[in-house]
């Protein structure tokens, strides 16, 4: 699986112009799975994820994990991040996972990561989404359970 983690002060994702997820200080997660997936992926991401220091404490240094500021998650399911560009002007997909995997899992890692205990908004798989978010720092964090 790959994650790119942004940390944000807000963020939104639409489907034709309706808000169906939406948070205020927290995560942006921009997530891609894999066929070779398996739930060790899955709860690696969930476990990294939960326990990452990336907001300020009061001496201003990245020390805070979300649930110590309170904050949220918004999920958005992004085959792209498997974009294989090493050949000609046109990504290719291919090493992306089959749908009714990535959705499953995709589904599974929502639910792995309210069950740690934060509050989660998601996009809705497959669907043309508009991304709105507001960085904090700017902050990005890049996962990849190929590369533990």
């Amino acid at each position: 699986m790959r994650v790119v983690l942004q940390r944000v002060k807000k963020a939104s994702v639409a489907i034709d112009q309706q808000v169906v997820g939406a948070i205020q200080r927290g995560y942006l997660l921009l997530v891609a799975v894999r066929d070779s997936d398996t739930e060790a992926d899955l709860d690696y991401l969930v476990r990294k994820i939960t326990k990452l220091r990336i907001f300020e404490d009061e001496q201003g240094k990245m020390n805070l994990a979300l649930a110590a500021v309170q904050g949220q998650i918004l999920s958005v399911s992004q085959f792209t991040l498997y974009a294989d560009t090493s050949k000609g002007n046109r990504p290719g997909f291919a090493t992306a996972g089959q749908p009714a995997k990535a959705a499953e899992y995709y589904d599974w890692f929502n639910q792995k990561l309210q069950a740690a205990g934060v509050e989660v908004a998601t996009g809705k798989f497959g669907a043309d989404m508009a991304v709105t978010l507001v960085n904090d720092g700017p902050v990005t964090i890049l996962f990849d359970t190929e590369n533990k």
